[in-house]
């Protein structure tokens, strides 16, 4: 059985991955920073919980552990911890949005790779979004074109080029970033628009599920490759 965490994965689109992917017979670490919310949702699917708030260098290291003493390796990582950065353009949002959105990223990857590495096929599937796409945001005809989220979409540009180098530079590792499709959760409510979580779920689980010749360094959503 694949062994799978999941960061941010106590609601949204997080949430119905771990859903989908204990169905498809994963055991899958729910990685949360509330403890009390991580585990009544991995209650809730059967899953595991594992405290993790990717903004904090200790909590990502001593999540990690807790997997390796527990598995002893990790197939499938998905970074989808995420916040909009949304409100006031500053120093300080600017910051919680890159620690979050692609720090956050490297402390969880850099702790993961060795887990990783002790996989017959590890994939690493992060959460990105076309808002951060050049392509997407100066196409008029992309609803991207008309968000005004700058440290959002810059924060997951970062994203999806991390993505990119990490393929180039761990061959044996499959790096995919995607773009889920734009989903009704807490975090777009004040936007009111979107469809169902799980909708775009299967798209982070498509991903998370390739075979071992799957496809590395990509940018995609359901339809296949995005360009940036």
């Amino acid at each position: 059985m694949p062994i799978t965490l999941i960061t941010g994965a106590n609601k949204g689109i997080g949430f119905e991955t771990a859903r989908q992917l204990t169905e498809l017979g994963h055991v899958v670490y729910i990685g949360a920073r509330d403890a009390e919310r991580g585990e009544k949702a991995a209650a809730a699917l059967g899953a595991r919980f594992v405290q993790l708030d990717v903004t904090d260098d200790a909590s990502v290291t001593s999540a990690l552990a807790t997997i390796d003493s527990a598995e002893g390796r990790l197939d499938v990582l998905v970074n989808n911890a995420g916040v909009l950065g949304a409100g006031v353009t500053d120093g300080p949002t600017a910051l919680r949005a890159f620690d979050t959105n692609a720090v956050g990223v490297v402390r969880v990857t850099e702790a993961a790779l060795p887990l990783l590495r002790k996989s017959p096929n590890p994939t690493v599937v992060t959460v990105s979004s076309s808002a951060g796409s050049f392509w997407a945001v100066t196409n008029p005809d992309r609803p991207e074109f008309n968000l005004p989220l700058a440290l959002y979409s810059a924060s997951k540009s970062a994203a999806t080029m991390l993505t990119v180098q990490y393929a180039k530079s761990q061959p044996g590792i499959k790096f995919n970033a995607v773009e889920p499709g734009t989903t009704a959760t807490d975090m777009t409510a004040a936007f009111g628009i979107g469809r169902a979580p799980e909708e775009s779920a299967k798209v982070v689980v498509h991903l998370a599920t390739l075979d071992a010749d799957g496809p590395t360094g990509t940018f995609q959503d359901e339809n296949g490759e995005l360009p940036w």
